[in-house]
């Protein structure tokens, strides 16, 4: 079965002399890329989907400055695609703050203040922490659990059948009285990591015993070794396939698969590249020029993904603080998992990159449907790689 493989040329040994001649996208060229799927989801011109991605990236700066200065009422962050583009900032209280802008792409973007949430971010990502187990426990069918910064609730997620026998409000109702934040509660499907499927980092299946397929992630580096990431949950003994059929087998460093971890190290001989594929069938290789702090997402922000099942698709990070459900972390999961709205994902997807542009945000870990559908993915933010791992970063040349 056939899954999702994002190239990496992680060394000379396995990405070889065709490899290096392979032409990387500039990171115009990138963002140019991700702004047609842009332009498509939201209906814009292409040139005005460029420059919403260029002020996504440049804009960061201003709402982190904005969260430091008023995280004692900071509710969320969230970026607004219609009727304008603008970012949203969710405060508790009633004390205005007054509306501004931030100049990101050669143009203002508005910043917008909204007041009236009841609890802070701080407070939501506390009650998770605290209530997670109980809640668990009174409903060992939920779905997961996470911040949605655009209205300053809880979201549970429940199934279907635990919605009509006990009822959606009494659910809701017992939730925030339990939490004491506000809780919105939505019917999900099953939530699953995304091991199957693939045909380039191949091993045996540590449950099943089978054969299966991972895909890699980004370069990564100790300073003295390069290596890639995957999932934790893949199996350790993973031979790489190269581009031309050659087999080249990984050396297993290590793997971290608990609480806010699902990741894994491989290194092979050689010097390592920060090259990945946002687009392997069409050859769009991309040289990583940075990453994305999990503090620093924000609901909106446009993302992308490759997936051998799922092709290169791009969609909005939806929850910034989610913990997946029952134990897919090896145990409960912490609320530090990040959502991104569907159809972008099937069985197979473990491991792989999510980016825009040439920006690093993270690696797929799993997600939320039914095989013929995909509610959302979620991914672990680069923060959490291993103690000593660091993205192998490019020379950002224009």
């Amino acid at each position: 079965m056939r899954g999702i493989f994002s190239y990496m040329a992680i060394t000379a040994a396995i990405a070889g002399p065709a490899a290096a001649a392979e032409p990387v996208q500039t990171p115009a060229e990138a963002i140019a890329e991700d702004a047609a799927q842009y332009a498509g989801r939201h209906s814009v011109p292409l040139d005005e989907a460029v420059r919403r991605l260029r002020a996504q990236e440049e804009s960061v700066a201003v709402s982190d400055r904005i969260a430091g200065a008023l995280r004692h009422r900071l509710a969320g962050i969230s970026i607004q695609h219609e009727p304008q583009y603008r970012v949203v900032v969710l405060l508790t209280g009633r004390d205005p703050v007054a509306d501004q802008a931030a100049l990101a792409a050669g143009t203002p973007v508005p910043v917008v203040f909204q007041l009236g949430a009841a609890a802070t971010r701080d407070q939501l990502v506390a009650a998770m922490y605290t209530h997670q187990a109980t809640l668990r426990k009174e409903l060992p069918n939920q779905r997961g659990i996470g911040l949605d910064p655009r209205t300053g609730e809880l979201v549970l997620f429940v199934n279907a059948r635990d919605a009509q026998r006990i009822g959606r409000d009494a659910i809701e109702a017992r939730a925030e009285e339990l939490t004491r934040v506000p809780v919105r509660v939505e019917v999900a499907d099953p939530a699953k990591n995304m091991l199957r499927g693939g045909s380039r980092l191949l091993g045996l299946d540590p449950a099943t015993g089978r054969r299966s397929a991972c895909t890699t992630g980004f370069t990564v580096t100790d300073g003295t070794r390069t290596g890639v990431v995957t999932a934790a949950h893949c199996a350790d003994n993973l031979t790489y396939v190269a581009p031309d059929g050659r087999s080249v087998p990984l050396q297993f460093v290590g793997g971290w698969g608990a609480g806010a971890q699902d990741v894994q190290v491989h290194v092979a001989e050689g010097a390592g590249e920060p090259l990945f594929y946002a687009n392997r069938l069409d050859g769009s290789l991309r040289e990583l020029s940075g990453t994305r702090r999990r503090e620093s997402v924000r609901a909106g922000d446009s993302v992308c993904h490759w997936g051998e099942g799922t092709g290169y698709t791009c969609a909005e990070v939806e929850l910034t603080d989610y913990a997946p459900p029952g134990d897919l972390c090896g145990g409960p999961c912490t609320p530090t998992w990040v959502t991104v709205t569907g159809p972008g994902c099937k069985s197979g997807d473990s491991g792989g990159p999510v980016f825009s542009g040439t920006v690093g945000f993270g690696i797929l870990k799993g997600g939320n449907g039914l095989s013929s559908r995909c509610n959302f993915y979620y991914f672990m933010p680069l923060d959490y790689l291993p103690d000593g791992w660091q993205p192998l970063l490019g020379r950002g040349d224009p």
